[in-house]
Protein backbone atom coordinates (compact mmCIF):
# COMPACT_ATOMS: atom_id res chain seq x y z
CA UNK A 1 0.00 0.00 0.00
CA UNK A 2 1.41 3.73 -0.92
CA UNK A 3 1.27 6.58 1.11
CA UNK A 4 -2.00 8.90 1.36
CA UNK A 5 -1.43 12.63 1.98
CA UNK A 6 -4.36 14.15 2.84
CA UNK A 7 -4.00 18.72 2.75
CA UNK A 8 -5.98 20.93 4.92
CA UNK A 9 -5.86 23.94 4.76
CA UNK A 10 -6.71 25.80 7.77
CA UNK A 11 -9.78 27.76 8.46
CA UNK A 12 -11.03 31.55 7.35
CA UNK A 13 -9.17 34.22 8.89
CA UNK A 14 -9.34 38.28 8.92
CA UNK A 15 -6.70 38.12 5.97
CA UNK A 16 -8.12 35.24 4.36
CA UNK A 17 -11.92 36.29 4.09
CA UNK A 18 -10.51 40.32 2.24
CA UNK A 19 -7.69 38.82 0.38
CA UNK A 20 -4.59 39.74 1.70
CA UNK A 21 -1.19 37.59 1.33
CA UNK A 22 -0.88 36.40 5.15
CA UNK A 23 2.55 34.42 5.78
CA UNK A 24 4.03 35.34 9.19
CA UNK A 25 1.36 37.47 10.46
CA UNK A 26 -0.18 34.94 13.04
CA UNK A 27 -3.83 35.95 12.56
CA UNK A 28 -6.81 33.82 14.69
CA UNK A 29 -9.68 32.24 13.25
CA UNK A 30 -12.50 34.41 12.56
CA UNK A 31 -15.67 32.08 14.11
CA UNK A 32 -16.84 30.95 10.94
CA UNK A 33 -12.96 29.59 10.53
CA UNK A 34 -13.09 27.40 13.90
CA UNK A 35 -16.68 25.85 12.74
CA UNK A 36 -15.34 25.31 9.44
CA UNK A 37 -12.59 23.78 11.39
CA UNK A 38 -14.38 21.65 13.67
CA UNK A 39 -16.64 20.45 9.92
CA UNK A 40 -13.46 19.25 8.65
CA UNK A 41 -13.41 17.30 12.24
CA UNK A 42 -16.89 15.64 11.26
CA UNK A 43 -15.56 14.63 7.68
CA UNK A 44 -12.07 13.42 9.14
CA UNK A 45 -14.01 11.73 11.86
CA UNK A 46 -13.01 7.45 11.87
CA UNK A 47 -10.24 7.92 9.00
CA UNK A 48 -6.77 6.72 10.88
CA UNK A 49 -3.85 8.65 9.91
CA UNK A 50 -0.13 7.27 10.73
CA UNK A 51 1.33 10.80 11.40
CA UNK A 52 -0.50 14.43 11.60
CA UNK A 53 1.62 17.11 11.08
CA UNK A 54 0.98 20.91 11.30
CA UNK A 55 2.68 24.28 10.35
CA UNK A 56 3.72 25.79 13.40
CA UNK A 57 1.63 28.81 12.84
CA UNK A 58 -1.30 29.07 15.28
CA UNK A 59 -4.33 29.55 12.35
CA UNK A 60 -3.17 25.38 10.91
CA UNK A 61 -2.45 24.68 14.85
CA UNK A 62 -5.54 25.51 16.15
CA UNK A 63 -7.38 24.76 12.82
CA UNK A 64 -5.75 20.39 13.47
CA UNK A 65 -7.14 20.90 17.09
CA UNK A 66 -10.49 21.90 16.38
CA UNK A 67 -10.61 19.00 13.77
CA UNK A 68 -9.59 16.60 16.33
CA UNK A 69 -5.51 16.51 16.20
CA UNK A 70 -4.63 18.55 18.95
CA UNK A 71 -1.49 16.67 19.18
CA UNK A 72 -0.81 17.23 15.59
CA UNK A 73 3.25 17.56 15.39
CA UNK A 74 4.38 20.87 14.47
CA UNK A 75 6.98 21.94 11.71
CA UNK A 76 8.28 24.86 9.85
CA UNK A 77 8.18 23.27 6.57
CA UNK A 78 4.65 23.27 6.08
CA UNK A 79 4.79 27.35 7.04
CA UNK A 80 2.92 29.79 4.13
CA UNK A 81 4.98 31.28 2.02
CA UNK A 82 7.24 34.16 3.08
CA UNK A 83 5.46 37.13 1.04
CA UNK A 84 8.06 39.56 2.10
CA UNK A 85 7.44 43.11 1.32
CA UNK A 86 3.95 41.69 0.20
CA UNK A 87 2.78 40.70 3.25
CA UNK A 88 -0.46 42.07 4.14
CA UNK A 89 -1.64 43.07 0.66
CA UNK A 90 -3.60 41.99 -1.58
CA UNK A 91 -2.73 40.82 -5.24
CA UNK A 92 -4.95 43.64 -6.92
CA UNK A 93 -2.30 45.86 -4.57
CA UNK A 94 0.40 44.22 -5.81
CA UNK A 95 -0.37 44.12 -8.92
CA UNK A 96 -0.52 47.46 -9.37
CA UNK A 97 2.84 47.75 -8.89
CA UNK A 98 4.05 44.97 -11.04
CA UNK A 99 1.13 44.37 -13.49
CA UNK A 100 2.57 40.87 -14.55
CA UNK A 101 3.19 39.89 -10.84
CA UNK A 102 2.28 35.54 -10.56
CA UNK A 103 3.96 34.44 -7.24
CA UNK A 104 4.97 31.63 -8.35
CA UNK A 105 6.80 32.86 -10.97
CA UNK A 106 8.53 35.93 -9.22
CA UNK A 107 8.32 35.28 -5.31
CA UNK A 108 8.60 37.88 -3.02
CA UNK A 109 10.58 40.55 -2.70
CA UNK A 110 12.29 40.77 1.08
CA UNK A 111 10.51 37.07 1.03
CA UNK A 112 10.58 33.59 -0.21
CA UNK A 113 11.46 32.38 -4.05
CA UNK A 114 9.14 30.12 -5.59
CA UNK A 115 12.20 27.92 -5.72
CA UNK A 116 13.00 28.23 -1.94
CA UNK A 117 9.10 27.41 -1.15
CA UNK A 118 9.51 24.17 -3.69
CA UNK A 119 12.82 22.72 -1.80
CA UNK A 120 10.61 23.06 1.60
CA UNK A 121 7.80 21.31 -0.08
CA UNK A 122 10.04 18.22 -1.00
CA UNK A 123 11.63 18.69 2.32
CA UNK A 124 8.26 17.79 3.69
CA UNK A 125 8.24 14.86 1.09
CA UNK A 126 10.98 13.20 1.77
CA UNK A 127 10.24 13.50 5.95
CA UNK A 128 6.68 11.85 4.97
CA UNK A 129 7.66 8.81 2.73
CA UNK A 130 8.81 6.35 5.47
CA UNK A 131 4.89 6.49 5.73
CA UNK A 132 2.18 3.79 4.79
CA UNK A 133 -1.43 4.34 5.37
CA UNK A 134 -2.37 7.95 5.83
CA UNK A 135 -0.62 11.32 6.88
CA UNK A 136 -2.29 14.44 6.72
CA UNK A 137 -0.86 17.77 6.74
CA UNK A 138 -2.46 21.12 8.09
CA UNK A 139 -1.18 24.35 6.42
CA UNK A 140 -1.49 26.96 4.34
CA UNK A 141 -3.48 27.75 0.43
CA UNK A 142 -0.03 28.70 -1.31
CA UNK A 143 2.35 26.29 0.55
CA UNK A 144 -0.43 23.29 -0.18
CA UNK A 145 -0.63 24.17 -3.70
CA UNK A 146 3.26 24.09 -4.33
CA UNK A 147 3.64 20.90 -1.73
CA UNK A 148 0.85 19.30 -4.58
CA UNK A 149 3.11 20.29 -7.72
CA UNK A 150 6.07 18.81 -5.82
CA UNK A 151 3.99 15.41 -5.26
CA UNK A 152 3.22 15.15 -8.81
CA UNK A 153 6.88 16.02 -9.67
CA UNK A 154 5.53 19.09 -11.86
CA UNK A 155 6.86 22.77 -11.45
CA UNK A 156 6.33 24.91 -9.22
CA UNK A 157 4.92 27.50 -11.62
CA UNK A 158 2.06 24.58 -12.15
CA UNK A 159 0.60 25.25 -8.66
CA UNK A 160 -0.93 28.52 -9.98
CA UNK A 161 -3.23 26.17 -11.72
CA UNK A 162 -4.53 25.37 -8.45
CA UNK A 163 -6.94 26.76 -6.92
CA UNK A 164 -7.21 26.60 -3.05
CA UNK A 165 -10.19 27.14 -0.50
CA UNK A 166 -9.84 27.78 3.32
CA UNK A 167 -10.81 24.70 5.31
CA UNK A 168 -10.41 22.30 2.46
CA UNK A 169 -9.37 18.62 2.25
CA UNK A 170 -7.24 17.57 -0.68
CA UNK A 171 -6.04 13.92 -1.20
CA UNK A 172 -2.31 13.10 -2.56
CA UNK A 173 -2.13 9.11 -3.60
CA UNK A 174 1.01 7.44 -3.82
CA UNK A 175 0.00 4.05 -5.78
CA UNK A 176 -0.81 1.51 -8.81
CA UNK A 177 -0.66 5.19 -11.16
CA UNK A 178 2.50 6.97 -9.49
CA UNK A 179 1.95 10.09 -7.58
CA UNK A 180 -0.98 11.57 -8.41
CA UNK A 181 -4.35 14.64 -6.86
CA UNK A 182 -7.50 11.79 -5.93
CA UNK A 183 -9.12 14.51 -4.85
CA UNK A 184 -9.00 18.58 -4.53
CA UNK A 185 -10.68 21.48 -2.83
CA UNK A 186 -12.93 19.34 -1.11
CA UNK A 187 -15.25 21.28 1.61
CA UNK A 188 -16.20 19.33 3.95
Amino acid sequence: MGLDLYLARHGATEWSENGRHTGSTDLPLLDEGEEQARRLGRYLQGRHFDAVYTSDLSRARRTAALAGFALAKPTPLLREFDYGDYEGLTTAEIRRRRPDWEIYHDGCPGGESPERVYRRARDFLRMVEEHTGAVIAFSHGHFLRALAAAWTDLAVTAASRLALDPATVSILRDGDHGRVVQEWNFTA
